[in-house]
C-alpha cells in the first residue's frame, strides 16, 4: 500500500512495506523523506542508499567535531600552568573529567532528539552548540586570572560534544537497513572517536606555533570554528530527517528492567570508559610521569606522543567487532580485559625504569584492547536480548534501545578515571595505586564476563 498523505505521523513503518512494492519516498520542505524503508530493496537500490551514504558522511564529520570538543580540555590542562594559571593537581583532574561526566550525562536525551526534532535539524543544533565551549575555552585561557570556576564551567559545556554520539548513532541506524547497521554504526563510531586523537595531535602543535615566549592558548578552541561552521552548513544542505525516525520509549523502558543491560552497562565502562578515560587523562600522565619530555619537534611547534593512545583505540575498534563475529563477543572481549590488565601490570612494574619507549607501549597495549573490547561488548549486545526476549517487546528493539542507554552509562569511566588518578596522586603522591585499582577492576570485568556470558553461551548453545 502506497501512503499519501506526508505526514510524520501517517508515515508507512518501516515493516509494512518490506514485501510490497517500494514506495516512491516523497520529500517535503524542511528536507524531510516520507515513506523510508531501507529493507526494500528496491528504494535502497534505486534512492535509498546514495541518500543514506551522504548522511552518514556528514554525521561521522559533525560527530568527529564533537569528540574534538569533548577532548580540548584533556590536553589544554597540560599548558595551563606555563600559561600562568595556578592550579591544584585536583583541580587539574576536575577539568579533565567534567567534559566526560557531562558528556555521558547528555547522551540519555540526545538519544531521543532525532525522533523528535529529525535528524539534519539536530545535527545542525547539536553542532552549534559546540561552538559555545570553543569560543568559551578561547575566552577563558587567554587570562590566567580567570577563576576556576569559571573553567570549570566551560569545561562542562565542552559534554555538549560527548552527547553528539549518542544522537548521531541513533540518527544514522534509521537510515540503514539491518544487514548494513553494523558496517555504519562502526564507521560512525570509529570517524567519531578519532576526534580524540586528532585534538590531542593538533592543539599542541597549533599552539606553539610561532610561540616565543607565550603559548597561543586561545587557538586551542578558535582553530575548531571554521569547522563547526562547515558542519552546520554542511547538514542543513546535505543531510535529511526522516518522518520513519520514531522513539521507542515501551523498548527503552523494557531494557532498563532487563538486568543484562546493566551487567553490560558494567562492562562497557570498563571498555569504552577505559578508553574515554584514559585517552583523556593521558597528556596529564605523560607530561607527570617524564617532565623533561616536550615532544617532538616540527619546525617551530612541538608536538606530544598523548594523540596515539586515542588513535590506537580508535583505530582498534572496528576490529573488536569483526573478531567477535568471527570467535564471539564474549571470547574476545575476556582476552580485551586480560590484555589490558596486563598492559597497566606492566606500567606499574616498568615504571621504577623511568624508560619512556617502554611506557608508551604498555599504554598503547591498554588502548588497543581498549578499542577492541568496545567493539565486541557492543557485538554481544543484540546477541543476548535476542536470547532473553520473553516479553512482547521484540528483541531487535530492546537491543536498539540498550545499545544507546549502555553506551551512555559507560562514558561515565570518562569521569571516574581521571578523578581515581587524580586522588592516587593528591593522597599518595603517585598514580601507581590508581593503576593497581584498575588492574583489580579489569579481573573482576573479566571473571563477569566469563562467569555470566560463557555459562550462558554453554547452556545455550548459542556463541555469544
Amino acid at each position: 500500500m502506497t501512503v499519501t498523505d506526508p505526514r510524520p505521523e501517517t508515515a508507512t513503518p518501516p515493516a509494512a512495506a518490506t514485501q510490497e512494492a517500494a514506495p516512491e519516498l516523497h520529500h517535503r520542505p524542511g528536507r524531510w523523506i516520507d515513506n523510508w524503508n531501507p529493507e526494500n530493496a528496491q528504494q535502497w537500490a534505486a534512492e535509498g542508499k546514495a541518500i543514506a551514504a551522504r548522511n552518514l558522511r556528514w554525521s561521522i564529520f559533525a560527530e568527529f567535531l564533537g569528540f574534538v570538543v569533548w577532548q580540548l580540555w584533556s590536553v589544554v590542562v597540560v599548558s595551563l600552568p606555563a600559561a600562568g594559571f595556578q592550579l591544584s593537581t585536583g583541580e587539574i583532574f576536575w577539568l579533565i573529567s567534567m567534559p566526560s561526566l557531562v558528556g555521558a550525562t547528555l547522551r540519555i536525551p540526545y538519544t531521543f532528539m532525532v525522533p523528535r526534532f529529525g535528524g539534519r535539524n539536530w545535527t545542525i543544533v547539536s553542532a552549534g552548540l559546540l561552538l559555545i565551549p570553543s569560543i568559551g575555552l578561547a575566552i577563558a585561557v587567554s587570562n590566567p586570572t580567570t577563576p576556576f570556576g569559571v573553567l570549570l564551567l566551560i569545561a562542562a559545556l565542552a559534554g555538549f560534544g560527548g552527547g553528539n554520539f549518542a544522537s548521531s548513532m541513533a540518527n544514522i541506524t534509521f537510515f540503514y537497513p539491518a544487514a548494513q547497521k553494523g558496517y555504519a554504526l562502526g564507521l560512525n563510531a570509529a570517524g567519531g572517536n578519532l576526534g580524540a586523537s586528532v585534538a590531542q595531535f593538533v592543539v599542541p602543535i597549533v599552539i606553539t606555533v610561532g610561540a616565543a615566549a607565550t603559548l597561543n592558548l586561545p587557538l586551542a578552541g578558535l582553530i575548531w570554528v571554521p569547522l563547526i561552521l562547515v558542519a552546520m552548513v554542511g547538514a542543513y544542505f546535505r543531510m535529511d530527517n526522516l518522518s520513519t525516525a520514531k522513539s521507542d520509549i515501551a523498548a527503552s523502558l523494557a531494557a532498563l528492567k532487563e538486568p543484562h543491560l546493566w551487567i553490560l552497562a558494567i562492562l562497557y565502562i570498563g571498555t569504552f570508559g577505559s578508553f574515554i578515560g584514559f585517552a583523556g587523562v593521558f597528556p596529564k600522565l605523560l607530561a607527570d610521569t617524564f617532565p623533561d619530555f616536550k615532544g617532538i619537534a616540527i619546525g617551530t611547534a612541538t608536538v606530544t606522543l598523548a594523540f596515539l593512545g586515542a588513535l590506537v583505540g580508535s583505530l582498534a575498534r572496528p576490529y573488536g567487532g569483526k573478531l567477535a563475529d568471527r570467535f564471539g563477543g564474549t571470547v574476545i572481549t575476556i582476552g580485551a580485559f586480560t590484555a589490558m590488565g596486563l598492559g597497566i601490570l606492566s606500567v606499574v612494574v616498568t615504571l621504577p625504569l623511568q624508560n619512556f619507549a617502554i611506557f608508551l607501549l604498555c599504554f598503547l597495549v591498554l588502548f588497543a584492547a581498549a578499542g577492541i573490547g568496545n567493539g565486541s561488548t557492543y557485538r554481544m549486545i543484540p546477541t543476548i536480548f535476542a536470547l532473553r526476549a520473553t516479553d512482547g517487546v521484540g528483541a531487535q528493539r530492546k537491543a536498539a534501545a540498550a545499545l544507546g542507554l549502555i553506551s551512555a552509562i559507560g562514558a561515565y569511566g570518562g569521569f571516574f578515571i581521571p578523578q581515581l588518578l587524580g586522588l592516587s596522586k593528591t593522597s599518595f603522591g603517585s598514580y601507581v595505586p590508581a593503576l593497581t585499582w584498575f588492574i583489580g577492576a579489569y579481573g573482576v570485568f573479566l571473571a563477569i564476563t566469563a562467569g555470566v556470558y560463557l555459562t550462558m553461551s554453554k547452556k545455550t548453545g548459542t556463541r555469544i
